[in-house]
Order: structure tokens, then C-alpha cells, then sequence
């Protein structure tokens, strides 16, 4: 399995703090790998400095031997680097199928002036991205509220709406935010199965989050940061058995971390 993304020493400073230190690890392609750690650790910086909505004080992003940290967020997303947002990204006005559709506007082949005069470019471009709405709606499960309007969704609806979208920008890494947070056992594991029916689907998955029990189910591999550095990275029973990450959860590692 060849490496699809490259993080190499990869450093964001805010002044005379470090909320990434030197931070280097690739992401395989196919493959669910999750970055975890306690509170204030970077993860969420780091995925900023992933998906170019910060430029890094040094170090850099590879997409398949391509820099592109520094890179416009459009850019980056455009080469198939996808950030969800989960709810911020979505219309609530708008249908759930009207929303995954819109998303698809990063592959359009029609100009602006083309759609308002309805060319043949923009035409094809309709059918086509109505088609893909309707086949990731069903690989998610959300095809029984594909013309239910986007407010009316329940929280986890919502949480897979994201991904949808995420999904609809033709990515080839899909970075997910906290996907699981706030649902019960049951949402988090019927999202489980949907993030590994992306994987599955050939998109590689890239995921900030907190349930331990849902990372240590679904990684591949896991990535730990603490005070902006990696101090471990392999499979679930590797982590769980590491004296730094135990140390790093502060001696609540029976139930933190899945042991």
C-alpha cells in the first residue's frame, strides 16, 4: 500500500508557542488513520496545516509527491484534499440531495454563464452530478431523506450529511473532524459503518476524535499527539499498550484509551 499523503516535520508557531512541534508521519492510500490526544494537544491545528487553512512556519504537505501546504484551501480541495465542516458547511434551507449536489461545483465543467444559459456543458454537468447525489445518499443511508429538507435532520443525519458532502467534492482524502461526537453507542457505530463504507468506497480517511472505542474500532492506524509533538503512532493494540500515551491521558487510560 502506497503512501498517499506526506506529513514532514511539519511545525505552526503562534508567537512563542509551538501548537505543532516537528510533526512527521505519512497516511497510506485506502486506509483509516485517526490522530488523537488529550485537549490542547494540536490536533485541530493540525488538520488546519492538512487541508491549508493555515500555512505552516515550517515544514510541509505532500499529496502524492505534490507540495501543497501554503496552497489555497480551494486549491488543496480541488487535487482532493477535503476538510468536513460538518454543520457550517450545510444549507438548511435547501434538501438534503440539493445540498450534495451543490458540493459537486469543484468538478464543474460549465462556466457560470453557462448554466445561466443552460449550455450543453451545463446540461451534462445536471445529469451527472444528480446521478452521483443519488448514489453516495444511498451509500450512506440517507436516501429515504434525500428531499427532506437539511433542518429537519436529526444529529447524526446531519453528521453523515457532512461526509456526503465531503464525498461529493470527488476526494481522495477525506478529513473528519470529530465525526462521532455527541451521539449514543448506536449512532456512533452505524457511523462507524459508514466511514468504513467511504474507505471502502477507495477514499482514504483522515479523523480528529474523542471516542476512543469508536477510534480503536475503526483505525487502521493511530497517530498520538501531546503538546503539539507526536510521541506515538501505530495500530490500536500498539497505542494502547504505550507508556507515553498512557501517561500522556493522565492515568485515566482504562477507559480513555480502550484498555
Amino acid at each position: 500500500m502506497s503512501d498517499i499523503l506526506s506529513i514532514e516535520n511539519l511545525t505552526r508557531r503562534f508567537g512563542g508557542l509551538y501548537a505543532v512541534n516537528d510533526v512527521s508521519f505519512t497516511v497510506r492510500e485506502n486506509e483509516i488513520l485517526s490522530v488523537i490526544g488529550p485537549n490542547g494537544a494540536g490536533k485541530s491545528t493540525l488538520f488546519k496545516l492538512i487541508s491549508s487553512f493555515l500555512k505552516p512556519t515550517s515544514g510541509r504537505v505532500m499529496l502524492q509527491g505534490e507540495k501543497i501546504s501554503g496552497l489555497a484551501p480551494h486549491i488543496v480541495a480541488r487535487k482532493g484534499v477535503v476538510r468536513t465542516f460538518q454543520e457550517t458547511t450545510i444549507f438548511r434551507n435547501m434538501t438534503v440531495r440539493e445540498n450534495v449536489i451543490i458540493a459537486h461545483h469543484l468538478q464543474s465543467e460549465a462556466s457560470l454563464f453557462g448554466y445561466f444559459a443552460g449550455s450543453a456543458n451545463a446540461r451534462s454537468d445536471v445529469r451527472k452530478f444528480g446521478q452521483s447525489a443519488d448514489d453516495i445518499l444511498t451509500l450512506l443511508n440517507l436516501d429515504s431523506v434525500a428531499y427532506e429538507m437539511a433542518s429537519n435532520l436529526p444529529h447524526g443525519s446531519l453528521r453523515a450529511l457532512g461526509i456526503a458532502i465531503g464525498l461529493a467534492t470527488n476526494a481522495r482524502v477525506l478529513l473528519l473532524d470529530e465525526p462521532f461526537a455527541g451521539m449514543n453507542h448506536e449512532e456512533t457505530m452505524r457511523t462507524v459503518n459508514m466511514v468504513q463504507g467511504v474507505r471502502d468506497r477507495g477514499v482514504t480517511v483522515l479523523l480528529v476524535e474523542h471516542d476512543m472505542a469508536a477510534v480503536m474500532k475503526i483505525s487502521d492506524r493511530i497517530v498520538v499527539l501531546n503538546f503539539g509533538e507526536k510521541i506515538a503512532e501505530g495500530t490500536s493494540t500498539e497505542i494502547q499498550n504505550d507508556e507515553r500515551v498512557i501517561e500522556a491521558y493522565l492515568g485515566i487510560e482504562d477507559e480513555s484509551i480502550g484498555l
